[in-house]
């Protein structure tokens, strides 16, 4: 790496102790200068002998070297000239008596920057440089800020959403305490709103937000409101642009404003994925500094009508019994989704139908790798470049073909499924840290198909614990995993009469009556699809995968033969 040049160095004021501070356009640094003991006559320690404690990122090493620290220009997050009063107001309260060799230096400025703690979380620091003349700390000041300034990644104007309703209704505390003063520190206006109904923020993007005047967009919510604000940005995209979004072989138009989110909802299941945790000064902190990180999308259609964009997981059958019976039990807040779990691992109601799927050829990578998906994953960028050169033929088949076959590149598999599940991303979430699928990558082009078969209650109960602990998930033989481009389900109660016999017919009618009367205890003939907590009203779907770069504050890639949406969230794991 090439040597960057100094753009300013002093000898500085730390902590009564002096450091050799040093700027240039990559690195603020601070090297504490080593001075030498002085000894006490009679080896006597003076009982008034003032005694300096440093922090624990300025420990003092062992020998004449002095401490050093250092921390990115691109993760500074502002600096602010300070008033030193040397006096001190006696208001009865116990105070600190300034240190002498603190008023030898008047003024003084404060570096607010970003340090990392444990287990991906970002906190805000601040160090504070004391100077002998008020013009060198203007000087600092000032240079600085004309290198922030010209960080064109970091955001100026944000419109954010807020959703009071979602997780435990504290996002507006979330926001009002934790994240507005950060973007006031960072300079970054906003102009908040909150959501007085569901697809609040979708609407007022589709139609009235006037989108020129932001550089992005943030909720603090949920999963569920990530997904609003996507749909309303792609959706207004397309309308722009004349894209038929019903067309699953039509092309779409990248939208070029950012999406960021401030995780306030039940699961957060989004960021938790991809900045490393649900925290949301971590997620703020990665806003303000403009980090990115590309993820993928599906694109859902039935008979060419489009339904949903997904961004973490489409589940049918376990999934989406669950989801369907939380719903009905709202008012029990997040304890609902505890519940219908259980309740629905109980019924261990199966489905049949067929999946038929084009599996991604020439990537790196498979779905039980033991490796995690990071920020600039070696991965993800080769399998996006790969499939953005030479895309696969979508070839069209017969769905109705015998269990396991390939046809034109197609392979289709019939059989009685517990669940389905098509997840873009790990999935993972505080209850689940290594996700439905550990190795599924954020911006590769594809998404980890997994089969779960018809198995006994026990043999399921091992499969989902197995979500929560350091054992393969996959290593069992009614579970099968596929990285695929597209993906067609057809549920067998959808498919032609002349493959079913009269007895066929008969089974059939008699689940119409038993669905038309829950008291019956028959298993029904078809569940529905979770798409990222929302039930699509079709099952029978058609799903396909790309990876489209954005240009945005947090990429936020969109899966499917769509496009790739920004997101204002950050490059994870990054310590």
């Amino acid at each position: 790496m090439e040597k960057q040049p100094r753009l300013l160095a002093s000898q500085l004021l730390l902590k009564n102790s002096l450091f050799e501070v040093s700027l240039n356009r990559v690195l603020l640094t601070w090297k504490e200068i080593a001075t030498k003991k002085k000894r006490v006559s009679g080896g006597i320690h003076h009982p008034f002998k003032v005694g300096f404690c440093f922090p624990k990122f300025l420990r003092r090493d062992k020998g004449e070297s002095g401490t050093s620290h250092g921390v990115s220009v691109s993760e500074i997050l502002a600096v602010r000239e300070l008033d030193v009063d040397c006096g001190t107001k006696d208001d009865g309260r116990w105070q600190k008596m300034p240190q002498k060799s603190t008023e030898a230096y008047p003024y003084a400025f404060t570096v607010s920057y970003v340090e990392r703690a444990w287990q991906h979380r970002w906190r805000c620091s601040d160090v504070t440089f004391h100077c002998l003349e008020g013009a060198l700390c203007q000087q600092w000041v000032q240079t600085i800020r004309e290198q922030l300034t010209a960080l064109t990644s970091r955001p100026k104007h944000l419109l954010v959403y807020i959703n009071p309703y979602g997780g435990k209704q504290q996002g507006e505390r979330i926001y009002e305490q934790k994240v507005a003063p950060l973007f006031t520190l960072a300079s970054i206006s906003t102009h908040v709103i909150v959501t007085e109904h569901a697809n609040h923020a979708r609407d007022h993007l589709r139609t009235e937000a006037e989108l020129k005047k932001y550089d992005g967009v943030v909720c603090v919510g949920g999963d569920g409101m990530f997904s609003e604000m996507v749909h309303g940005l792609v959706s207004r995209t397309q309308r722009d642009n004349g894209v038929d979004q019903n067309s699953p072989e039509e092309k779409l138009v990248p939208c070029t404003l950012r999406i960021g989110i401030i995780p306030a909802g039940s699961t957060d299941c989004i960021c938790y994925a991809t900045v490393g945790i649900n925290d949301p000064v971590t997620s703020a902190l990665h806003i303000i500094v403009g980090d990115a990180q590309p993820m993928d999308v599906c694109s859902v259609h039935h008979n060419n009508t489009f339904l949903r964009y997904s961004v973490s997981l489409l589940g049918y059958g376990f999934y989406g019994d669950m989801l369907a019976d939380s719903e009905r039990k709202r008012w029990m807040g997040p304890a609902r989704y505890d519940f219908s779990g259980f309740k629905t691992f109980l019924t261990h109601h199966y489905y049949e139908g067929t999946v038929s799927f084009l599996p991604a050829t020439d990537i790196l990578g498979t779905p039980r790798d033991k490796t995690r998906c990071r920020a600039g994953c070696f991965i993800c960028q080769h399998n996006g470049q790969l499939y953005s050169e030479d895309a696969p033929e979508i070839c069209e088949t017969d769905p109705d073909v015998s269990d396991s076959e390939y046809k034109g590149g197609w392979r289709v598999i019939r059989g009685k499924f517990l669940a389905i599940n098509a997840a873009s991303m790990s999935c993972a979430c505080p209850r689940s840290p290594k996700g439905l699928s550990p190795a599924a990558h954020l911006a590769d082009g594809t998404t980890d198909l997994i089969l779960v078969r018809k198995c006994s209650r026990f043999n399921f109960l091992r499969h989902l614990l197995r979500h929560t602990s350091k054992y393969d998930q996959f290593d069992m033989t009614f579970v099968e995993v596929h990285r695929v481009r597209r993906f067609r389900f057809t549920p067998r109660y959808c498919q032609s009469d002349s493959e079913l016999d009269l007895r066929e017919n008969g089974k059939r009618l008699f689940s119409q009556i038993c669905r038309d009367h829950p008291a019956c205890s028959c298993s029904p003939a078809y569940s529905s699809w979770n798409c990222d907590g929302e039930i699509l009203p079709h099952a029978a779907i058609e799903v396909g995968c790309v990876t489209t770069p954005y240009n945005l504050l947090c990429k936020y890639t969109v899966h499917s033969e769509s496009i790739q949406t920004p997101s204002l969230f950050p490059h994870f794991f990054t310590l």
